[in-house]
């Protein structure tokens, strides 16, 4: 995520976002279905980027399960509530930065391209298979819906369809499980 827009909008209220959407601490993880089912997709102790990883809440999650994670977010405010609640280190970095070739064995993007535009996203999801080791897995969580706005706050959303979503994912390269 590169737009001013929303990443002024997630460092004026980090604190609260974190506060407000963050609280999945002290929750078991089999309560995250999505999250376990990564987690079958992946090699003990695997290492897995949290790409996008706001305060740091899921890569805390993964790192507790047993794993590696490297954490990534374009806001300095998110980076520092994920390291001083999660002790989570995290490279400050927009999407299109990613630069890895087959280092990580899951990818990890839950809710944070959505805030990517759309003509962007085939590039940001090429960007993560080359990232991904073959056979690699990648979580991609983002909302249902078509087209691009600005929320109530100002963040910039981009919506897909199941089928527009499926189809970005294949043409990346990616096999749908």
């Amino acid at each position: 995520m590169s737009d001013k827009d929303t990443l002024a909008v997630y460092a004026k209220a980090a604190g609260d976002y974190a506060d407000r959407f963050a609280r999945i601490e002290d929750a078991d993880v089999d309560q995250f279905s999505d999250l376990t089912a990564f987690f079958a997709l992946l090699p003990d102790e695997g290492l897995v980027l949290d790409f996008g990883c706001g305060p740091g809440q899921w890569a805390a999650k993964i790192r507790d399960a047993g794993y590696r994670v490297d954490g990534m977010d374009a806001s300095p405010e998110m980076a520092a509530l994920a390291k001083e609640r999660f002790d989570v280190d995290v490279t400050i970095a927009t999407f299109d930065q990613l630069e890895a070739v087959e280092v990580y064995d899951g990818i990890w993007a839950n809710f944070s391209l959505l805030h990517a535009p759309k003509a962007e996203m085939p590039h940001h999801l090429s960007r993560i298979h080359h990232a991904l080791k073959p056979g690699g897995a990648f979580h991609i969580g983002t909302k249902l819906g078509e087209g691009e706005q600005r929320d109530h706050l100002g963040r910039f959303y981009s919506y897909y369809t199941e089928d527009e979503l499926t189809g970005l994912l294949q043409g990346a390269g990616f096999t749908l499980v």
